[in-house]
């Protein structure tokens, strides 16, 4: 009996031990590289996440607390901020993580042939060592407010990446290994990444063992698949949710919204004649009713757009920019020489006003945007073509600046440091700055902004800098859209919180 009972424990906890939880994600497009200050794109950036840690890191509640670092304090009036680094961390080689790899990956950041929007964070700092084996030091010439914002950016290993020629095209982009949760093993490009749980985290090994995302570029496709139950985990349009996922679906989802982090934006290339007079742009934001929009694309679930912040910042201004009235556009851009031809466009010294607008493939709210924006723009006498183009070769072609216009979205972290997107200085091939706008006024404010910790004068700087921007329409911004997001009820053990629904993933159960 002894005997028959061993053998029957022996065959369930097998069994257990054999039923690795695998839970299946979708990214809407096939990412480029996973080096996190290269990993500008949603898909890369969001692969990275699991990947690679930072010395530092936002909690539930937005404060920023130790990742790879457990502490940190500042010294010499704000001038110097000692990290404290944990001993307990592991790269997923096996190798010991060290104060090596954080100065190598601010050498990385900071060399002139690395082709990151990131360096500006970083070229500030005056010294940076290590004056032992778990403490590095950095040292600014004054308070540096986005300082420790900056040391979120995750860190790569010195042993993998120390040989390399060329940072940017190098196989660690494709075959990543990082300190975090989960360890990328498999890429089958356009097709899936599997992620495998690290046992070696040093906060403990994430319960669910494996992570499939599967590549779908389309969201009528992902919808379906989630339908079919091959989907852990997708985020709705509105459309989906209000008319294409009921019933039975529900029940097999929890649906959470979320508040948007980011923008929906039409961006404008000022390099270009056409727009570089502001009240051009300023017609084309009066000819386009962004109310009905939001009204027809997000069916209640988000707002309209009149700030570079994010609705959950302090700094966010709900003023609005631009009102509808085509009226009103038509008549200032007659003051500026244009009239309407018998073609029904406007012309300008034997110039039709004609441009293309791009946007990415997949996104249907985007796609549906332009397609009004298209209808408005002709009422009033302006040609505007429409092309999607597959996500790679569109982020190919905004990099290298060659576009009219794009419609494209920004995800806002916590720091309101605005010195990536608007200042002169980020306006360079792969920059964030890829519309060209520039404005001694912003980069000014921005250079005092940096180093203002006062909560109210920050908050007059930042408001300063908003309303500069928003009223030279470098970009007509949209709207706000709401994260709809719907996950399988059998997974367990999430928190949503201020800092996204997946900010305690490791926890989750399946």
């Amino acid at each position: 009996m002894k005997r028959l009972l061993l053998l029957v424990c022996f065959v369930f906890i097998f069994f257990v031990q054999a039923e690795a939880s695998i839970v299946y994600f979708s990214l809407g497009a096939n990412p480029k590289r996973f080096i996190p200050f290269l990993a500008v794109d949603s898909s890369s950036g969001e692969i990275s996440s699991y990947i690679f840690n930072g010395l530092l890191k936002l909690d539930k509640n937005m404060k920023i607390v130790g990742d790879l670092a457990k502490s940190y304090e500042f010294e010499d009036g704000g001038k110097k901020i000692i990290f404290h680094l944990r001993k307990n961390v592991y790269w997923q080689d096996r190798v010991k993580f060290s104060v090596k790899d954080v100065i190598f990956t601010y050498k990385l950041i900071t060399d002139p042939k690395t082709p990151t929007p990131y360096a500006g964070k970083y070229k500030l700092i005056k010294k940076i060592y290590a004056p032992d084996n778990y403490t590095v030091v950095v040292e600014y010439p004054y308070p540096f407010k986005p300082a420790l914002y900056s040391w979120m950016m995750g860190i790569v290993p010195e042993h993998l990446l120390k040989n390399s020629k060329s940072i940017a095209t190098d196989e660690f982009n494709r075959k990543p290994i990082g300190t975090g949760p989960y360890k990328l093993i498999e890429w089958k490009n356009a097709q899936y990444l599997k992620l495998e749980a690290f046992d070696g985290y040093f906060i403990h090994k994430p319960n669910i063992d494996t992570v499939i995302y599967k590549i779908i570029p389309d969201s009528t496709t992902a919808l379906l698949v989630l339908k079919n139950g091959k989907l852990d985990m997708l985020s709705l349009t509105p459309l989906q949710y209000k008319y294409e996922f009921k019933g039975k679906y529900r029940n097999r989802y929890r649906i959470y919204f979320e508040p948007s982090s980011g923008y929906t934006f039409l961006g404008f290339n000022l390099k270009l004649k056409m727009f570089s007079d502001v009240r051009v742009r300023k017609a084309i934001c009066m000819a386009i009713d962004r109310q009905q929009i939001k009204k027809t694309i997000l069916f209640g679930f988000g707002k309209v757009a009149d700030s570079i912040y994010p609705v959950n910042s302090p700094f966010f201004s709900d003023k609005t920019v631009c009102r509808y009235n085509p009226e009103g556009a038509t008549k200032l851009l007659e003051s500026l020489g244009y009239r309407m031809a018998k073609d029904g466009f406007l012309y300008k010294n034997g110039h039709k006003f004609e441009f293309t607008l791009y946007t990415n493939q997949g996104n249907t709210q985007r796609k549906y945007a332009a397609i009004m924006i298209q209808q408005y723009l002709r009422k009033i006498g302006i040609d505007m073509k429409i092309r999607i183009m597959e996500w790679q070769a569109f982020l190919n072609m905004v990099n290298e600046r060659h576009f009219d216009a794009i419609i494209l979205g920004w995800q806002l972290g916590a720091d309101p440091d605005q010195y990536s997107l608007w200042d002169s200085k980020s306006d360079f091939k792969g920059g964030f700055n890829f519309v060209g706008f520039h404005d001694k006024r912003v980069d000014k404010l921005i250079e005092k902004a940096r180093v203002t910790f006062d909560k109210a004068k920050s908050r007059k700087l930042y408001s300063k800098i908003n309303d500069l921007i928003v009223h030279q329409y470098p970009y007509i911004f949209l709207y706000y859209p709401t994260s709809i997001v719907a996950i399988n009820r059998k997974i367990k053990g999430i928190k949503p919180t201020n800092a996204g629904i997946m900010y305690n993933f490791i926890d989750w159960r399946y």
